[in-house]
């Protein structure tokens, strides 16, 4: 788990250590094309001339990172992450810990931001969240050789260490709950999907409801915010095949879901059977109350917290596997109305 130092850009540079040192301050005595090379190097490896000092005494910076890329109007909405963080925060201050949040337009910004942090000695760790499919973000952290524990899997994480819930069992429990209801046309509105907990759910729904013989059974890619989920619902609930029972891959678009249906003339649960995900204080403040799945989720990060202070503490990567969500019934579900 070492830190760029100046040393590593003088090796790969094939320079000396103040050769580098001339380079990064903007002191004579290199050419130009040196200069030049060193920088691409020192960017490369995420090494920053105000690291310098930190690097020589040796000191931690008692801080981990959790870099977002989502549009921070979402998160400010959105009661999952506002749970999570709560829960690493609670982990990370009892052992006297600091939380560095940033939010990022993308992927490639994300792996810059991790770049920098590590470079400048700004974090000991970070926590990585929304694991994508083929997602870059890995191999960079693995380069990098910075500690880090990934919220989900449980593939596509590579050597590092992860957290991770069960998404397509699940899922399962509450197709199997709809359809023990009497439901037969149930959809599914889900979320990003090139997430991979996105895909995990996707297949299972699509698998579960092939085995059960659910013909009309369709997902609908959404980005979890409420616009969008209630998009979603309008377009379902018009089509000539409308769905008796809809999940939804988050509990905004859950709410916005049940205010289109009730703008549509439609009785939840007796015309539509709606359960959301995430299971949240809003899902418990609409009427009628949301069936939900759901689980302890600022326990979820104090799990990951505890698990990325392991690593940095030197112990060997592990992938744990946290509590399955399992179902709530509320108002919002009952068997289908006949028509």
């Amino acid at each position: 788990m070492k830190r760029p130092t100046i040393a590593d850009v003088a090796r790969r540079a094939g320079v000396s250590k103040g050769a580098v040192s001339y380079a990064l301050n903007g002191q004579p005595g290199v050419s130009e094309a040196t200069r030049q090379r060193i920088l691409a190097i020192a960017t490369e490896i995420g090494f920053s001339p105000s690291s310098a000092a930190r690097a020589l005494s040796g000191a931690t910076a008692e801080a981990v990172g959790l870099a977002l890329c989502r549009p921070a109007r979402i998160l400010g909405i959105e009661p999952f992450f506002m749970e999570l963080i709560s829960g690493v925060e609670a982990e990370l201050s009892a052992r006297s810990y600091a939380l560095t949040l940033q939010v990022v337009a993308d992927p490639d910004a994300e792996i810059a931001v991790y770049r920098r942090w590590w470079g400048e000695r700004r974090v000991d760790g970070v926590l990585v969240c929304d694991l994508r499919t083929d997602d870059r973000r890995i191999p960079a952290l693995e380069q990098l050789q910075l500690p880090a524990v990934v919220i989900g899997g449980p593939g596509g994480t590579g050597e590092l260490a992860s957290v991770w819930s069960d998404d397509a069992a699940a899922l399962t429990e509450a197709v199997e709950y709809l359809v023990a209801l009497g439901h037969r046309r149930i959809a599914r509105v889900g979320g990003l999907p090139d997430l991979r907990h996105t895909e995990s759910r996707t297949e299972a729904f699509a698998a579960l409801c092939r085995q059960l013989g659910l013909v009309d059974a369709v997902t609908v890619s959404s980005d979890y915010t409420g616009e969008e989920g209630g998009r979603a619902t309008r377009r379902l609930l018009s089509s000539a095949q409308r769905p008796t029972a809809v999940i939804y891959d988050n509990d905004v678009m859950a709410i916005a879901g049940l205010s289109v249906a009730q703008e549509m003339g439609l009785t939840v649960p007796g015309d539509l059977s709606i359960v959301a995900w995430d299971d949240s204080p809003l899902c418990r403040l609409v009427h009628p109350p949301l069936t939900a799945l759901g689980r302890d989720i600022p326990a979820y990060g104090a799990h990951a917290a505890r698990q990325l202070l392991a690593v940095i503490a030197g112990q060997p990567a592990s992938r744990v596997q946290d509590e399955t969500p399992h179902l709530t019934p509320r108002g919002s579900t009952a068997p289908p109305r006949e028509r």
